[in-house]
């Protein structure tokens, strides 16, 4: 399985490049593996440069968990981050994941100065 980068993802998911689009879908064919740094990347290109609002990158998230050629690192911490980020859109899908990663690692609380981070459970503001 071949590793994506976040530019891959984004024809992928926003198909705003039909050539690009084609040859993504083409390199992912036989699989494509996502990691988290990747798809953090990816959400916050899908919002800052794009536009999306947190609906529409909870459903492209979910698009690419659901991928049939695409492979998400640790595909139940993202689940459960996209849970977070869906209930709680004020807050970065990024570090949705980072709680994720760190609830799963064995490492809460994470310490956050982030107002917004530190209402979920496992977050802790210093």
């Amino acid at each position: 399985m071949r590793a994506v980068d976040t530019n891959v993802l984004v024809r992928l998911i926003t198909r705003d490049d039909a050539r690009q689009a084609a040859a993504a879908e083409s390199f992912v064919a036989p699989g494509g593996w996502v990691g988290h740094l990747v798809l953090a990347e990816t959400t916050w290109v899908l919002s800052a440069v794009y536009g999306l609002a947190p609906t529409a990158i909870v459903t492209a998230v979910e698009m690419l968990l659901n991928h049939q050629h695409v492979t998400i690192q640790d595909a139940d911490v993202v689940t459960a981050a996209l849970e977070h980020y869906r209930r709680h859109p004020r807050v970065d899908f990024s570090d949705c994941l980072v709680l994720e990663i760190a609830r799963k690692a064995g490492h809460l609380p994470v310490g956050t100065f982030d107002r917004q981070l530190a209402k979920l459970v496992g977050a802790q503001k210093i």
